[in-house]
């Protein structure tokens, strides 16, 4: 027994780092590396799934979609930041949400002027709509030009407007 002891001591002598080699060649550490792979093929996939979420909400063609995913996947966390930096700014709702408010104010620059009452097309200089009669605009007393209800001055005389009655129908 005393031989035994005598023999283990004198083979850890020998090797210091023989408790760190034994360390990495068990199961453990086997365990770890293999944790550690996982990680790293979760981590790759997820990049390249964020950056295809992310191209779809912002990109319209699907070939530059599959290249961004591609990038995604083949770089992992380097393509992502690829792709952060080469993506459109915007999301494509965005995109065409803003384009719709902008045709929606363009109509309503370029939009003619309409009865309030009936809808049909009258000038701005109508006094009254053409079709149904309903009064537009207000006549100056003084150039008998027409003015809006709300003008407390004539605009091309520049004489003070009374306060009248707007809206009513003229038959």
């Amino acid at each position: 027994m005393l031989s035994t002891l005598v023999a283990a001591a004198t083979t850890d002598t020998s090797d210091p780092f023989a408790s760190i080699k034994d360390f990495f060649k068990s199961s453990t550490w086997h365990f770890i590396v293999l944790l550690f792979w996982l990680f790293l093929i979760v981590l790759w996939l997820s990049c390249a799934y964020w950056v295809y979420k992310d191209a779809k909400r912002r990109i319209d063609d699907r070939i530059v979609i599959i290249v961004a995913v591609l990038t995604g996947l083949i770089f992992g966390p380097i393509g992502v930041l690829i792709y952060s930096i080469l993506r459109p700014p915007e999301y494509l709702e965005d995109v065409r949400e803003r384009e719709l408010e902008i045709r929606t104010m363009e109509q309503r620059l370029t939009e003619e002027e309409r009865c309030p009452y009936c809808k049909t097309l009258v000038r701005d200089d109508f006094l009254v709509c053409p079709h149904c009669g309903h009064r537009l605009r207000d006549v100056c007393p003084h150039c008998r030009r027409p003015v809006e209800p709300t003008w407390r001055v004539c605009p091309y005389c520049e004489e003070p407007l009374l306060a009248a009655p707007t809206g009513l129908e003229v038959r």
